[in-house]
């Protein structure tokens, strides 16, 4: 029987982005038969162990013959310059399998070769340092192979914080587990990945770090260094001749119950007859959890309100186990039908003030319009804003008959969140994300104080409040350069304190790209919200509509760009708001929604899930009332539209010139290694249009193979518009 070589590409975690997965490159046999052989990858472990600066990696995956041939190749692994490989298991029998060391010159050529073979640019991103090589025993038809491969990393410091780095790649549909234990967790604060989200939890001097499913991409982690409260970092990006991007983080530890600020928690839930069956017992899960969340030195009161306005008692009561016990029974008698009292219920959450040593904190949940008393949004908005003082309020939008005015309204004036829970959803899930986010608050009021640059488009604009076991993101454009401390400044317990961040920020850094699109993604959120509820200037609409054009994100402003001839937009709105009593619907709601995902957006993972959400609730109709729209994807930071059969940047504009390169070709691959940046598009496949600044760059058949002298330096100059 013939054998067919099969090469096995594990990527580690290099300093460029590397695919760190399984990925399985089959020579076919002259005659292919469905005998052929395939060796699928089933699943992927990842664990990685931090002492010092150093970390030390175990890579298990299982690869399974799923073919009717024997499966015979190589076993090949990159490894970063940094990382010093300790030892790989694979086993034929009792028989150990041993491996060699390659250049990266010839680890290079492998890699261009196999994608000038397979014809697959998504493999660009296989270009890697040194290779090591191993000859694979045959593996039987049905029969699963175990590889384990070992290697140790010395860790970079950015500033105040460890930085691992970990390649997951995007190839293939098996699962792909990834554990970071931090030893000697005391030293570290709340970790952050701005790249996906995670969780983590501390046991015997142990932070254990898991990464959110699924897997993709390029992780990113950083584990902030304790100084004092307070942990974080700088990271930044800055492309040659313009403004660059910051990111600042700011973290406490998971938990201080000495040093946490009290509160004073207002739970408003609607329990009209809408609230009924299915939402009303999900509500009260929720209240239960809050209850469940309160420390001794909180207060709390708990407002009921469909067509009246019910209160546990007057006035806060101290979160004792007596009133507790009594209140989970108000909870548990709540019973929904009547109408929706909305103004009500906010001015009695309203009526009481705070205890000025505390932060105040009130809690709405509806699923409705107002029906009793004051109706109209606007009024009742109006006359909260003017009452609601050093409160923060937090909006949970039940299914599309709320008003998302009034909820975004409440939610910017008492510098809290709006959130929106689709119909069907959970609404406990997401009552109990919001108060599971506030239950110990660490700092307030916060802004900075000093920094070396000038700091330019914040988002957030107004920085909210630290709580323990949370991180604050802040994302900017800075202007100038320098190195030195981001000052923040807050109130813990009454008393100002002032935390320190060390940052560089150069004018050109190539690093940290993610930095970015998750800027852009905050700033269309917070903008797209704001024109909702002020108005939108032709200037406003303009800067969104560019910032989706540029990084890829399909906005309201920007979704004629997909469409086919004829094709007209329905969710395209004026420039003028829409009047505050007509923002409810469906239409309204997956508009809030979206503004609300994006703004919030902390990790590159959640920014892009976000962009591609909205990209799916684009709705177009033809002439007629047929829903149409070209076919689409995100690539790279763009929006693409097939057409004509060209996967086509949405960007474009057909008065820029065009420069046309082969794929695959010796001038394809000498453009991939000039700017490794555009590797994610190129990986969208051919023929591909990409727009730049002056210049657009097609790959298709017939174009360049080869740059003459300079003329590669000169189409990135107008590509860039440098």
């Amino acid at each position: 029987m013939s054998r067919t070589a099969v090469a096995l590409l594990l990527l580690a975690v290099p300093t460029t982005a590397l695919p760190a997965q399984g990925w399985i490159d089959i020579e076919r046999p002259p005659v292919v038969t469905r005998s052929a052989p395939t060796l699928v990858r089933v699943s992927s472990s990842v664990r990685a162990t931090v002492e010092g600066r150093v970390a030390r990696f175990e890579v298990e995956e299982r690869f399974r013959n799923t073919g009717g041939m024997i499966a015979e190749g190589t076993y090949l692994y990159p490894l970063p310059g940094e990382a010093v490989f300790s030892d790989f298991s694979l086993f034929q029998g009792d028989k150990e399998l041993k491996g060699e060391m390659m250049a990266a010159d010839q680890a290079r050529n492998i890699y261009e070769g196999i994608v000038r073979r397979l014809k697959d640019p998504a493999l660009l991103t296989l270009v890697g340092h040194g290779l090591i090589r191993a000859q694979v025993f045959p593996v039987q038809p049905g029969e699963t192979r175990t590889v384990i491969l070992r290697f140790t990393q010395l860790l970079s410091r950015e500033g105040e914080a460890l930085r691992l780095r970990y390649a997951a790649g995007d190839r293939g549909e098996a699962p792909i587990a990834i554990r970071v234990d931090a030893r000697r967790e005391a030293e570290f604060a709340t970790p952050y990945s701005p790249t996906h989200p995670i969780s983590s939890e501390r046991r015997d001097g142990t932070m254990r770090i898991t990464v959110g499913q699924p897997v993709r991409g390029d992780v990113e982690l950083m584990l902030p260094f304790r100084r004092g409260l307070m942990g974080g970092t700088v990271l930044t990006h800055a492309d040659p001749g313009e403004d660059g991007y910051a990111l600042l983080f700011l973290a406490p530890p998971a938990g201080d119950e000495t040093a946490a600020v009290g509160r004073d928690l207002t739970l408003v839930v609607d329990v009209s007859g809408s609230m009924s069956g299915e939402k009303i017992d999900q509500a009260k899960i929720a209240l239960r959890q809050a209850l469940a969340s309160l420390h001794s030195r909180d207060r709390f009161r708990l407002i009921a309100f469909s067509s009246g306005v019910r209160q546990f008692r007057e006035g806060f009561a101290s979160a004792t186990a007596e009133a507790l016990a009594e209140a989970r029974g108000f909870v548990d008698a709540l019973g929904a039908n009547g109408g929706t009292n909305l103004a009500g219920a906010i001015d009695a959450a309203l009526a009481e003030r705070g205890d000025g040593e505390r932060l105040s904190l009130v809690l709405l949940l509806t699923d409705g319009l107002p029906s009793v008393g004051e109706q109209a949004p606007d009024r009742i908005a109006a006359e909260a804003a003017g009452r609601i003082g050093r409160a923060r309020i937090f909006t949970v939008g039940v299914g599309h008959d709320v008003n998302t005015y009034l909820l975004d309204r409440l939610a910017v004036e008492g510098r809290g969140s709006a959130t929106y829970v689709s119909p069907g959803a959970d609404v406990s899930d997401a009552v109990g994300g919001v108060l599971g986010k506030l239950s110990r608050p660490a700092l307030v009021d916060l802004r900075i104080v000093e920094a070396p640059v000038r700091f330019l488009d914040q988002a957030p604009v107004t920085l909210p409040d630290l709580f323990y076991g949370e991180e604050l993101v802040v994302l900017s454009r800075y202007r100038g350069e320098g190195n030195g401390a981001v000052v923040i400044e807050g109130t813990r317990n009454g008393r100002r304190e002032r935390f320190s961040i060390q940052g560089t920020f150069s004018r050109r850094e190539s690093g940290n790209d993610y930095v970015a699109p998750l800027w852009a993604a905050r700033r269309i959120g917070e903008l797209t919200r704001q024109i909702r509820l002020e108005g939108g200037s032709a200037e406003l609409v303009t800067r969104v509509r560019e910032l989706g054009l540029r990084y890829g994100i399909l906005t309201e402003y920007t979704s004629y760009l997909v469409l086919e001839p004829g094709m007209a937009v329905t969710d395209a709105r004026p420039v003028a708001p829409m009047p505050a009593r007509e923002m409810t619907g469906g239409r309204a709601f997956e508009a809030a929604k979206a503004s609300a995902r994006m703004s919030q957006s902390s990790t590159l993972q959640s920014a892009d899930q976000a962009a591609a959400n909205r990209l799916d609730e684009v709705a177009v109709t033809g002439p007629g009332g047929s829903s149409a729209r070209r076919e689409t994807k995100r690539a790279g930071g763009r929006v693409l539209a097939l057409r004509d059969g060209v996967w086509t940047d949405v960007a474009h504009r057909d008065s820029l010139k065009v420069t046309t390169v082969a794929p695959f070709s010796r001038a394809w691959f000498a453009l991939v290694a000039a700017r490794p940046a555009l590797k994610p598009a190129l990986a969208a496949g051919s023929p591909l249009l990409l727009a730049g600044a002056r210049t657009s760059l097609k790959v298709a058949d017939g174009g360049l193979t080869e740059w003459t002298v300079g003329a590669l330096e000169k189409f990135l100059l107008e590509f860039e518009g440098r």
